[in-house]
């Protein structure tokens, strides 16, 4: 319990932090929605539909909507909470905590022609140099999660704690989307 409350005051202390070329973080499934900076799409947390016997509850939906036109688009599926914002007009961007332990970043495009980016703790162990990669690896609780994305960059805090490091971590990076580089200080 002691480690949840971390996570959660973590959480909202992230959150809360001034976040450059990103509109603030809104998390879900406490808010039902999130529209876009020019009000033209809306993003919406939905529970899924079960039958008899199906669990509920637990599972989520992502899903924009273009209000004007009716179309509504499936982003992804999450369990327990996801932070949202828009990014410009050109991405969506999402930390999703996927459970007490680790998140994952993931980066939706509103071209739909391009496709999503995902980012975790594995990705990113193979793409920055051993002596942070150990961070990672040696460790149970790690955290991807993105602040912003700049032109073709990925802003990504990653931080954590667990055996090798007791006190913990932390690093921040720049993912080159268009290289597929990973930069970390």
């Amino acid at each position: 319990m002691k480690t949840h409350r971390r996570l959660v005051v973590l959480l909202l202390l992230a959150m809360g932090c001034p976040v450059a070329r990103a509109e603030q973080f809104t998390v879900f499934p406490d808010r039902k929605e999130l529209r876009s900076p020019d009000g033209h799409f809306v993003i919406r947390s939905v529970d899924r539909s079960s039958r008899p016997g199906e669990l509920t509850g637990i599972f989520h939906t992502l899903v924009i909507e273009e209000p004007a036109t009716g179309s509504v688009r499936k982003l992804y599926d999450y369990v327990g909470r996801a932070a949202v914002a828009w990014s410009g007009s050109d991405f969506i961007i999402v930390t999703d905590y996927v459970n007490k332990k680790t998140s994952r970043v993931l980066v939706f495009p509103m071209n739909a022609n391009r496709e999503v980016l995902v980012v975790d703790k594995v990705q990113m162990s193979s793409l920055i140099p051993e002596t942070q990669s150990i961070h990672l690896q040696q460790n149970d609780h790690v955290f991807v999660e993105v602040s912003s994305v700049e032109g073709t960059t990925l802003n990504l805090r990653v931080w954590g704690y667990g055996r090798r490091d007791a006190t913990g971590f932390r690093l921040l990076c720049r993912y080159d989307l268009a290289g597929g580089s990973v930069a970390c200080k």
